[in-house]
C-alpha cells in the first residue's frame, strides 16, 4: 500500500470526520481517479509529435495513454472526424496515489516562480482540475530528448459531494493550495 494511502486512512479521514461530523465512515470523501490528458492540435499536420506525447505520458504515469480522436470535423482546421489528435491515461488505485504523491512533491515545486495553485478550479462537485504548462516538471522526463514542451492537464476527481469537502481533501493529502 502506497504511503499516502496510509497517510489518508491514519491521518486524513478523522480530521474529516471531525471537521464535516460525518455519521458513517463511508460518507467520508476519497480519490476516485486522476486522469491525465495531452491535447495535441499540432498532430493534425505532424503525426511523430502524438507518438512521442504517448511515450512521454507513459513514462510520466507509468501506464500506456489511450489516444483521442476527433469527435466532429472542423474544415477551418483541417480536422477530420476521427483523426487522432490527443492522448490520456485515467489512474486509478495504487498508480493514482503514487502519481498525486509525485505532482504534490515533486513536480509542482519545480514549477518556475510556484507559489501554489488556484483553490478556484473546483467543478461544483469536489473535482479539480490542473493544467501544466510544461510537462518537463516531471522527473521522469529528460529534458535533452524532448522535441517540444507540451501542456497537460490533471483532472483530480473525488467522492466529495461539493468543493468544501473535496478542498479540505485535498488539502489535507498535501496539494498546495494559495491562500
Amino acid at each position: 500500500m502506497s504511503e499516502l494511502k496510509k497517510f489518508y486512512e491514519k491521518e486524513a479521514v478523522p480530521k474529516l470526520i471531525e471537521a464535516f461530523d460525518y455519521k458513517n465512515i463511508m460518507q467520508v470523501p476519497k480519490l476516485h481517479k486522476i486522469v491525465l490528458n495531452m491535447g495535441l492540435g499540432e498532430a493534425i499536420h505532424n503525426i511523430k509529435l502524438l507518438d512521442s506525447a504517448v511515450e512521454e505520458l507513459k513514462v510520466i504515469a507509468g501506464q500506456h495513454p489511450v489516444i483521442t480522436r476527433a469527435k466532429k470535423s472542423i474544415a477551418a482546421f483541417k480536422l477530420r472526424e476521427g483523426m487522432p489528435i490527443g492522448c490520456m491515461v485515467t489512474l486509478r488505485r495504487s498508480r493514482m496515489y503514487d502519481f498525486f504523491y509525485k505532482l504534490v512533491n515533486v513536480a509542482l515545486p519545480r514549477v518556475r516562480d510556484f507559489r501554489g495553485i488556484s483553490a478556484k478550479a473546483f467543478d461544483g462537485r469536489g473535482n479539480y482540475s490542473l493544467g501544466i504548462k510544461e510537462h518537463i516538471i516531471f522527473p521522469e522526463i529528460d529534458y535533452d530528448k524532448i522535441d517540444r514542451i507540451k501542456g497537460l492537464n490533471i483532472s483530480v476527481v473525488t467522492t466529495a459531494r461539493n468543493d468544501e469537502e473535496g478542498r479540505k481533501l485535498l488539502r489535507l493529502l498535501g496539494m498546495p493550495f494559495k491562500n
